[in-house]
């Protein structure tokens, strides 16, 4: 196995997610995490009672042969895996994670395994939403929406998935909203979202099919109707179509991601604040923040 570096011109990340019944999935951290760490595969999964889920990177061997490992177990044997390249790692670590759900709603018996909406391929997504009785939802965070989403989608402004659930309630009728579509980076909020909404009783419930990650890969720009950029969790911040690495970095003060032209606003400090949190920290933190970031300025002159 060759280990990757940060030298390497391509590496594989792969974000993958699976809900299936997996009642053992604390006997099943052990020999993952050791599988990542011979393979040299850095990242995150997650494990759950109701599946996995989880962002990973490496050589193609590492990646290929880690997931020919968690295919060998029959249930993961339709494991959804989408993926893209960059240049250097975007993780440091190997690590697998115990949770109480591989992605958090908060909300007690939604199981995507017993309902869900209908899937809709990337290359039928634009006729779906282009039908004027769809309410098109957009369930990621405030800080994703803010750099990209799709013409015409509605941004429920929530902070963390956890506040989705309070946003159906509130907005959302079952009666008036007979067909909802709704989207996220890879699918798989969507795939507990859609349960939620069948379960609250909507009928004609739509999803995008791998995501807006396989929407970028597979729909041709001229023909796209997303505008901006795609937030990714890891250190490529966000990617474009073709799944292009774009050209944000993320404010360290308050995790936003500050796109090209508000870096070179006067607000923008490097590790230290950007405009949008500007007025939202403390002086003390600024200056905390700003020690920080000579330090790591430092440290890398040195390396």
């Amino acid at each position: 196995m060759i280990e990757m570096t940060n030298e390497s011109p391509s590496v594989v990340v792969a974000a993958l997610y699976r809900f299936v019944s997996l009642p053992d999935y604390v006997e099943l951290k052990a020999p993952i995490h050791a599988e990542m760490v011979s393979c040299h595969v850095r990242g995150t999964l997650l494990l759950a009672a109701e599946g996995i889920n989880g962002t990973i990177a490496g050589s193609r061997e590492g990646i290929d042969t880690l997931l020919s490992m968690l295919r060998s177990d029959p249930r993961l044997a339709d494991l959804e895996v989408k993926e893209s390249f960059c240049d250097e790692l975007p993780f440091k670590r190997s690590r697998v994670r115990l949770k109480k759900e591989i992605v958090t709603l908060g909300v007690d018996g939604i199981d995507p395994n017993d309902a869900v909406g209908t899937y809709v391929d990337p290359t039928q997504w634009n006729e779906l939403i282009g039908d004027p009785d769809v309410l098109l939802i957009d369930t990621r965070n405030d800080y994703e929406v803010a750099i990209g989403t799709f013409e015409g989608a509605t941004n429920p402004e929530t902070h963390s998935f956890r506040q989705f659930p309070d946003y159906v309630d509130e907005h959302l009728d079952p009666e008036k909203h007979t067909k909802v579509a709704m989207f996220c980076t890879g699918g798989i909020r969507c795939e507990k979202s859609t349960a939620l909404l069948k379960q609250r009783g909507f009928k004609e419930v739509y999803h995008l099919r791998g995501g807006i990650l396989k929407y970028l890969e597979q729909v041709p720009q001229e023909e796209s109707r997303w505008n901006g950029d795609c937030f990714v969790f890891d250190e490529r911040v966000a990617v474009g179509h073709g799944l292009s690495v774009s050209e944000h970095v993320l404010c360290f003060a308050c995790g936003w991601p500050v796109d090209r032209e508000a870096q070179q606003h006067a607000d923008y400090q490097p590790g230290v604040h950007c405009p949008q949190c500007v007025d939202k920290i403390s002086d003390e933190q600024k200056r905390r923040f700003a020690e920080r970031q000579r330090q790591l300025e430092q440290a890398k002159q040195k390396s």
